[in-house]
C-alpha cells in the first residue's frame, strides 16, 4: 500500500507497506524531509511495522514518537504526519490530480446570491452530484461577510455598514468577518469530496486544503 501526505509548511511524507494478517508489515518511510540521526528512520519503520491496521493516526504518531532516540531532530516531518500518511494509504485516499475538476467563474452577483451558491455547491459536491469545483466569486454589491459562529452584535456596526453601503451576510463556514467591496474583491472557494482528506484530522484537512 502507498500513501502520501504533504506537511503544511513542511515536506512530503511517503509511506509504503504491506498488510499481513490484519497488521502493517514491511513498513518503509521516505520523503524529502530531514532526520537526524539517520538511523532514526529504522526506528520509525520498526515502530509502525506490526501495528494493527485499525490503529488511528494519533496512536501511530505516539508509537513513532516513543521510538525516536533522545535528541532526534525532525525537520519537515512530524510523527503525526506519519500517522496521517498511513491512514491515507489504508483508505486509498485520492490526490488532487485524481479528480476531473470544474472551474466556475461567472459574472459578479449579489452577496446573498454568492452565499447561496456557496451552500448549494458545497452540498452537491459533498453528495457526489457534481464534480470537484474551483469557484471564483465576484461581487456586484459591497458586504461584510461574517462567519457561521460569529455574533452579529459583537462584530458589526449596523449603522456604519449601512452608511457606507455594506450589506451584512452570514456564510456557512466558520472564521472571521471579511469586508467585500463591490468590483474590487475576488474570492475563491474549493469544493471537494471528503475522500480527498480521508485519514486527516479536521484541523489537518484545513491546512492541507489551504496549501493547494
Amino acid at each position: 500500500m502507498h500513501g502520501e501526505y504533504k506537511v503544511p509548511g513542511g515536506k512530503l511524507v511517503v509511506v509504503d507497506f504491506e498488510v499481513t494478517d490484519g497488521a502493517i508489515a514491511d513498513f518503509r518511510l521516505a520523503g524529502d524531509f530531514f532526520l537526524e540521526p539517520d538511523d532514526a528512520l529504522d526506528d520509525i519503520n520498526a515502530a509502525v511495522t506490526g501495528l494493527p491496521v485499525e490503529t488511528d493516526a494519533s496512536a501511530i504518531a505516539a508509537a513513532v514518537r516513543a521510538a525516536l532516540p533522545a535528541g532526534a531532530q525532525l525537520l519537515g516531518l512530524t510523527p503525526e504526519a506519519v500517522g496521517t500518511a498511513v491512514r491515507r494509504a489504508l483508505v486509498t485516499a485520492p490526490g488532487w490530480g485524481d479528480f476531473d475538476w470544474e472551474i466556475v467563474h461567472d459574472k459578479a452577483v449579489s452577496p446573498c446570491m454568492n452565499l447561496a451558491l456557496d451552500e448549494v455547491l458545497t452540498t452537491r459536491v459533498g453528495e457526489g452530484r457534481r464534480r470537484p469545483t474551483l469557484r471564483i466569486w465576484e461581487w456586484d454589491e459591497s458586504a461584510v461577510v461574517i462567519g457561521s459562529f460569529q455574533s452579529y452584535r459583537n462584530e458589526v456596526d449596523p449603522e456604519g455598514a449601512a452608511k457606507h453601503g455594506f450589506d451584512v451576510v452570514r456564510r456557512i463556514s466558520g472564521g472571521g468577518a471579511m469586508m467585500m467591496a463591490a468590483g474590487q474583491i475576488i474570492t475563491y472557494s474549493l469544493y471537494v469530496p471528503a475522500s480527498l482528506v480521508q485519514g486527516m484530522t479536521f484541523a489537518d484537512s484545513y491546512a492541507f486544503l489551504d496549501d493547494w
